[in-house]
């Protein structure tokens, strides 16, 4: 197989089909920075999430009828839990310590007493501040002593959840949508070429040349396509990142810009994929039909 020709060939394609060619490089451009602004703002919200799961804690107040070193030995058990990556014991002393310095008050002169609990704060390691993992783990500190009083903000937790669940059923369904939209359009165009030389396309079958042969050449114009597509979707969303917003708005660009980083070679590498995969659909039903 002559790969020279067939990318001439491809080439040659374009500039024989102009119009719709840039229509479909046009809608290919527009679908992928839409697709592209999209993607940056949901990895950032997924980024954000993910920074809110990590400062998720559990307080673990313990009982009066328990000692000090009983505390410390249970602090420990509960320190070689999985999922437990910190574990931060608060003695009574501590507890009032901490009340004077929030309420600038000493409740053992206000009380004559300090009735504050023993607890111990405790830092989940990644991928345990899930509900149904905080559920397990919550129920196996309970088991090393049915006295404890575990708290954390379990209604706060249901609607983060919630909320990250509605939000990738739209991202993915906006991006289902764009690149439907971009595979259609590249295969429009490609059926449109196929079909204005398809004499040709008929002569070369009957003279032995093979499909891959005949349909490499419209899988080339098609991945030309995405790809201009998709590198001038990611030169637009970078101008609009890095110039405009980075210019007027620097807080905002500040937590976009690391999913942005990965968003400009994502674009060009996705542009060129679906163009290719768009090519590949049209050629193979023109070949089948005909």
């Amino acid at each position: 197989m002559d790969l020279a020709y067939s990318i001439k060939e491809g080439l040659s394609g374009i500039g024989r089909a102009k119009l719709p060619a840039a229509v479909t490089v046009a809608v290919g451009f527009f679908s992928l920075v839409l697709l592209g602004l999209f993607s940056t703002v949901s990895l950032s919200f997924f980024d954000l999430i993910q920074e809110v799961r990590s400062r998720v804690q559990l307080e673990v107040f313990f009982s009066d009828s328990m000692s000090e070193e009983q505390a410390v030995v249970l602090v420990n058990r509960i320190k070689q839990l999985r999922g437990i990556r910190e574990a931060t014991y608060v003695s009574k002393e501590d507890a009032a310590g901490r009340f004077t310095k929030e309420f600038g008050e000493d409740v053992i002169k206000i009380l004559g007493t300090n009735p504050l609990p023993r607890s111990v704060t405790l830092r989940l390691a990644p991928g345990y501040s899930l509900p149904d993992s905080l559920d397990h783990l919550t129920g196996r500190i309970q088991e090393l002593d049915y006295g404890l009083d575990i708290r954390y903000n379990q209604q706060f937790l249901s609607a983060l959840e919630q909320n990250a669940r509605l939000f990738t059923w739209l991202t993915m369904g906006f991006g289902l949508v764009i690149s439907v939209a971009t595979v259609v359009m590249t295969g429009y165009t490609i059926r449109l070429a196929m079909y204005a030389r398809r004499e040709k396309i008929r002569t070369m079958s009957l003279v032995g040349a093979t499909r891959w042969f005949i349909s490499l050449p419209f899988l080339i114009e098609g991945a030309v396509q995405g790809l201009v597509s998709g590198g001038l979707a990611a030169f637009a969303v970078y101008l609009l990142f890095e110039q405009v917003l980075h210019r007027y708005e620097p807080s905002i660009h500040q937590i976009l810009q690391p999913s942005a980083l990965l968003v400009y070679p994502a674009l060009v590498l996705f542009g060129l994929l679906l163009g290719v995969f768009g090519s590949a659909l049209s050629v193979s039903r023109f070949l089948r039909a005909s």
